[in-house]
């Protein structure tokens, strides 16, 4: 008899419960509970301060986290065994949310983020008193250009492809931005998304950005041979860009040269104008020759025919505007969206070089430098 009524009771409160999920069900309550989604982060991007293979790099990784990240989640930093973290410590790194610097150290706190390096993962768990809200950006710098950092990440040895960093961790969003490692001047890398970035040569008689003065010899991938300098004759030498990639966000190009152009004797010819370094392009114009400032006997600068890079307003190039050379890296050409490597402002640019000196230049036969081409995608 009791087990009858057990039987009957039970069968009673099943009823009762698929009773109530019908009801909740017709009448649309299940949707009052809902889950956040795991999703990818968007605006990621990884821009290094040297691509070329085995040398040391400061990063630069940023990237949007859709659904944010609660108090005591971490997202982690997994770079590809290829890179060498070397002696990289918490003191190397900075965190930027939304753009503002925030406290790091060695575990978690009250507004302090908590950062570890093991092996090839960078961990950062959230302050304890609080998370981060969706559609967050975070930025990461790793190495010299974070604030006290003195220890930078080694680049892989192979230029043959690009080299990931995974980004994940117990929060829900995750992805993964990619570097190409290149010799000096070359970049290529393919992956789910895809970069292709080529420099060409350019042969003499040839225009550049509206310069009167056209091309004096023929260029290389590699080289741009002035050849002798004539007193007050301004020359000029190019190379033409090439970048093909899906970046959903586009990509930007900038030109750095390791040292000054200076010859073995220690002489140098300064950037454009008299050694002042502009960076506002600017009509080109021969150097003044004063006697007693040697920064005035000889310049070089440089221009590029995308008008619509990521500079700002008025230091955007137009054409015959020209900047000086600089061991800053200088913004020469981009685009915000996918790129066809032909189509002009779109995947493709001219860039120009144009050197002058005046009678008082100090001789020399072996003035030289170096530049440094670096392609950077957002996808």
């Amino acid at each position: 008899m009791n087990s009858t009524v057990r039987t009957v009771r039970t069968l009673q409160a099943v009823a009762v419960i698929v009773g109530i999920a019908l009801f909740l069900w017709s009448t649309g309550l299940p949707t009052i509970f809902r889950f956040a989604e795991a999703a990818s982060i968007t605006n990621a991007s990884d821009t290094i301060s040297n691509s070329a293979p085995s040398q040391l790099a400061n990063h630069t990784i940023q990237f949007t986290t859709p659904n944010g990240m609660l108090t005591g989640q971490t997202f982690t930093l997994t770079f590809q065994n290829t890179f060498t973290m070397g002696s990289v410590v918490e003191g190397d790194i900075d965190l930027l949310v939304n753009g503002v610097s925030t406290s790091t150290g060695a575990v978690s706190g009250a507004n302090t983020w908590g950062v570890t390096v093991s092996g090839s993962v960078i961990t950062f768990q959230t302050p304890t008193s609080h998370g981060v809200g969706s559609t967050t950006q975070m930025q990461i710098l790793i190495g010299t250009n974070a604030s006290g950092g003195t220890n930078r990440i080694t680049n892989p040895s192979a230029t043959t492809t690009s080299h990931s960093i995974d980004i994940g961790g117990t929060m829900q969003d995750t992805g993964q931005v990619r570097v190409a490692i290149t010799d000096q001047v070359n970049v290529s890398a393919s992956v789910n998304t895809s970069l292709t970035f080529t420099v060409s040569g350019v042969g003499a008689s040839t225009t550049v950005n509206g310069s009167p003065t056209t091309t004096s010899a023929t260029s290389t991938s590699v080289s741009l041979p002035f050849g002798l300098l004539g007193i007050n004759v301004s020359k000029v030498l190019a190379q033409d860009l090439s970048v093909t990639t899906n970046a959903t966000n586009g990509y930007t190009v900038t030109v750095e040269m390791t040292d000054a152009l200076k010859s073995s004797t220690g002489a140098t010819i300064d950037g454009f104008i008299d050694g002042s370094n502009t960076v506002t392009p600017t009509a080109w114009q021969g150097p003044s020759a004063n006697v007693t400032d040697p920064a005035t006997y000889g310049h070089w600068g440089l221009t590029s025919t995308d008008g619509t890079t990521t500079r700002s307003g008025p230091q955007e190039f137009t054409a015959d505007k020209w900047v000086s050379g600089s061991t800053t890296p200088i913004v020469i050409m981009g685009h915000t969206g996918p790129a066809d490597g032909t189509t002009q402002g779109y995947g493709s640019a001219r860039v120009g070089y144009q050197v002058q000196i005046s009678a008082l230049q100090e001789a020399g036969d072996d003035y030289s430098t170096t530049l440094r081409y670096i392609a950077t995608p957002t996808f």
